[in-house]
């Protein structure tokens, strides 16, 4: 795992999401310029990351429990047990996962923390979604793209605005993937509660990271795949076989969908 992967410098000096996201989730993984940013956000964003971390948990072992066996969660962000491929190896233990991250202190707790059940295999990619072709080449290693996989795509896509093109991004990710395949998704909106957005936006471009908090309308999927039921609907409310958690005001949308044609 991580083999031939060139060791990263950690630029402590500038906040990283996936910092701030461990920081809201209670790690120990970031630095001061981290928990700047994290802490000039409204009260809620840490149990909103809670609840989009609880999602990430409720629809893999969902997907392991329908089939799945192969899983690319891109935007991994700094491992928090227990991890995807811990949730579906506990259904599936032959399941396949590979991570891909952009920040060089994932790859330092990859090698230790991202480590497979026996049966099954895990992969770290160190890559940025903004280079799809280049994880999906990368991925390739592991995966076998003639067979479904589950594209996890958890709070990334909020980080890139409308310039950096996230709609073609994610079109080229969907479009490598075989009928029978699975986009999880889940991204940030203001939607539910709107008088909180400024505040949230400010802190993260004081920050200097981009973030284009985005409607119900500008996050549904894309052409080629088949909403699951319940559809696209705020973290909270994504379930299946579990008692409903508890409704809350959500700053994410989460849904799940289908690929029901493309494949390359």
């Amino acid at each position: 795992m991580t083999a031939g992967i060139p060791s990263s410098p950690i630029d402590t000096s500038k906040p990283h999401p996936a910092r701030v996201y461990d920081w809201l989730l209670g790690g120990k993984d970031n630095y001061p310029v981290d928990q700047e940013v994290a802490e000039k956000l409204p009260a809620e964003a840490r149990a909103n990351a809670a609840r989009n971390r609880a999602f990430m948990h409720r629809a893999s072992a969902w997907l392991a429990r329908q089939g799945v066996d192969q899983f690319l969660d891109i935007g991994t962000g700094i491992p928090t047990a227990p991890n995807l491929h811990q949730v579906v190896q506990a259904v599936t233990p032959r399941a396949r996962v590979v991570y891909a991250d952009n920040d060089p202190i994932v790859l330092r707790h990859a090698e230790a923390l991202l480590v497979s059940s026996p049966e099954g295999a895990t992969d770290y990619i160190h890559a940025d979604v903004r280079q799809p072709e280049a994880i999906l080449e990368r991925a390739s290693q592991l995966l076998d793209f003639g067979r479904p996989v589950a594209l996890s795509l958890i709070a990334l896509m909020h980080f890139l605005p409308d310039e950096q093109d996230p709609y073609g991004i994610t079109r080229t990710l969907v479009g490598a993937l075989p009928p029978g395949s699975h986009l999880v998704l889940s991204h940030g909106t203001a939607d539910q509660h709107p008088e909180l957005r400024r505040e949230t936006e400010s802190a993260y471009r004081k920050g200097a990271i981009a973030l284009r908090m985005r409607t119900r309308e500008e996050v549904e999927p894309f052409e080629g795949l088949e909403l699951v039921e319940p559809g696209l609907v705020t973290a909270p409310e994504w379930y299946k076989e579990e008692p409903a958690p508890a409704y809350e005001r959500s700053g994410f949308y989460a849904g799940v969908a289908r690929v029901v044609q493309g494949g390359r």
